[in-house]
């Protein structure tokens, strides 16, 4: 059986515009998954005494609710899902344990053992979603590899699959058989390929074997 530390979780997308969901906190993490739900048209509210910048300028647009004061357990009524950024880890655990009895997703950042769905590192370019998880064995690999490939997809991706986005809804409306149609979108992603290599510190493996007979 597999520990909080190395759960890999079962990867899904969860579709909560409109949804309520909670951040406690308001610091960079906070920022972080805000501006995710918030891309995601979540129903956001932050309770924070103190937020960045950022988050108060997403309060300002309307496009979240921002609580200047404590954490409340009063403020997980009504709520979808919860994201706790705060590194207090007695809350944490009376959040978690709240947040269990009434059967609501929460993440606790840095804390698996008090969270029921993990928060993978994600590239969004465009429409484009992937994510990725280290099934908490290194979250700064997860933001590293985030960072890389960040940059591989350019604007010239983006438009490429906003407009093969077009062309198959375009297809849906005219070809009727689901065979030919899929065939043809096929055919217009069949020359794209990506390519890459990895680069590795050097000396790794003696420099984390040290580490680990200290």
């Amino acid at each position: 059986m597999s520990s909080a530390s190395d759960n890999p979780y079962f990867q899904i997308g969860l579709d909560v515009a409109g949804r309520p969901c909670l951040i406690m906190g308001g610091g960079a993490e906070a920022e972080d998954k805000a501006i995710r739900l918030a891309e995601a048209r979540a129903e956001l509210i932050v309770v924070s005494e103190h937020v960045t910048p950022r988050l108060k300028a997403l309060a300002d647009e309307d496009r979240l609710v921002w609580h200047r004061r404590s954490f409340q357990m009063s403020d997980l009524d009504g709520t979808h899902l919860v994201v706790n950024t705060i590194e207090d880890t007695p809350l944490a655990r009376q959040v978690y344990e709240r947040a269990c009895e009434k059967r609501l997703l929460i993440n606790t950042y840095d804390q698996p053992e008090y969270s029921n769905f993990g928060m993978a590192a994600l590239v969004h370019p465009g429409p484009l979603r992937i994510s990725i998880s280290t099934s908490n064995a290194s979250p700064a690999l997860a933001s590293r590899l985030r960072q890389d490939l960040e940059q591989l997809f350019d604007q010239e991706f983006v438009e490429f699959i906003s407009q093969l986005g077009q062309v198959r809804q375009h297809l849906r409306e005219r070809i009727h058989n689901s065979a030919t149609r899929k065939d043809l979108l096929r055919s217009l992603v069949t020359d794209f390929h990506l390519q890459g290599t990895l680069k590795y510190p050097p000396n790794w493996r003696e420099k984390l074997e040290s580490l680990l007979a200290e």
